[in-house]
């Protein structure tokens, strides 16, 4: 699989050689600082956590200043046994560390604050940080708490067992559609979650996923996350081959942009490619524009492979398959391992009650409020 020149991240300091490989996010004039990666470095499969975080704490020492978001334990330096480098990128580095007194293995991510000053990217950190620590998802990378001193920012991180899965595609050239399947099933679901909580993406792509212990998928950057209540925004961001036509026709964006970032991953976990690559960015653009949408002949794919991505990639937002109806698409029910399918389902089915408790309710008190 080809690859392409990677853009400098702001807290993506585990990039290794393959994710200084990849493919570059999209930095616009005037769009705003470089793509703050919170986890282009490995971190991700384990089952609980150092310290439960949900306060911030801020306290001062001779040593230094050390901001928490746990609600009891103020975390430093000296809670850890740092060991082998996982990676190195931009703005610093991640290692491999255990915390001394759960003995527990987590991934710690250091930043140097001067860089990230220099590139402007902190206000992207604070926001990233922000919305990762407060996600709960199986394939969602977790991030059990944050400190810094006066030169250094350090997460704590999830530790992935297995690395970055654009290495695994790098080697293989390509996934069997059952284990594309399950991938994107377990996304879809992990996406679906973010949105209800208003959060969308908006940088899907091979190089910010992570494989836990257990071949789990997990999304590891949030670096062009954004938490929008209003469900609309126009910030042209992410990378050029998973842009939505609506993003780069300078249109407001929504939810639709995971559902077509989705649908560009499981075209190139099922050919080893992007499907709107092209010699240069401006081909590129009109590529997706059009969605001139192209199968190869080789290698093999299923008429129900190509179907679903068909599905996924529409010009139209609202006419693409929805997250939480990927896991009912025939393709991926044939294809899917079933507990990951099971579960993606389940999450399906509780997020559509909610949403009709939620109807009703308001409902409810519409009715109520326009009584006599």
């Amino acid at each position: 699989m080809a690859s392409k020149q990677q853009g400098p991240t702001a807290a993506g300091a585990g990039a290794t050689g393959a994710a200084a490989a990849g493919r570059a996010p999209l930095r616009p004039a005037n769009r705003g600082a470089a793509n703050p990666s919170a986890a282009a470095a490995p971190s991700a499969a384990a089952t609980t956590k150092p310290s439960a975080a949900t306060t911030t704490t801020t306290t001062t020492t001779k040593k230094e200043t050390t901001t928490t978001t746990t609600n009891a334990k103020v975390w430093t330096l000296d809670d850890f046994d740092v060991g082998r480098p996982l990676g190195r990128g931009k703005f610093g580095a991640v290692y491999l560390a255990r915390e001394r007194s759960s003995g527990y293995v987590v991934a710690l991510k250091v930043l140097h604050k001067q860089q990230l000053a220099a590139s402007r990217v902190e206000h992207q950190l604070r926001r990233e940080v922000e919305i990762q620590s407060h996600l709960r998802h199986p394939n969602i990378l977790r991030l059990f708490g944050y400190f810094h001193d006066r030169e250094r920012v350090f997460l704590i991180l999830e530790y992935a067992a297995k690395g970055e899965l654009y290495k695994e595609l790098q080697r293989s050239g390509r996934f069997s559609e059952p284990k594309a399947a399950t991938h994107v099933a377990a996304l879809a679901g992990a996406l679906a979650y973010c949105h209800a909580k208003h959060v969308f993406h908006r940088d899907i792509k091979p190089e910010n996923l992570l494989v836990g212990l257990g071949g789990q998928v997990k999304i590891a950057d949030f670096g062009w996350s954004v938490h929008a209540p209003s469900g609309r925004r126009r910030t042209l961001c992410g990378t050029l081959d998973y842009l939505p036509p609506e993003m780069v026709e300078g249109r407001e964006h929504g939810p639709g942009v995971d559902v077509w970032g989705l649908g560009v991953l499981a075209y190139e976990f099922l050919f080893g490619g992007p499907p709107f690559e092209a010699a240069g960015h401006q081909e590129t653009y009109r590529r997706i524009v059009r969605v001139d949408l192209q199968f190869p002949e080789a290698p093999a794919v299923s008429s129900g492979a190509r179907d679903f991505v068909r599905a996924m990639l529409k010009r139209d937002p609202a006419s693409r398959l929805s997250l939480d109806a990927v896991c009912e698409h025939p393709w991926i029910v044939a294809n899917a391992d079933a507990a990951v399918l099971l579960h993606a389902q389940q999450q399906a089915a509780g997020r559509r009650a909610a949403a009709a408790a939620a109807q009703t309710q308001t409902q409810q008190q519409q009715a109520a409020g326009g009584a006599p």
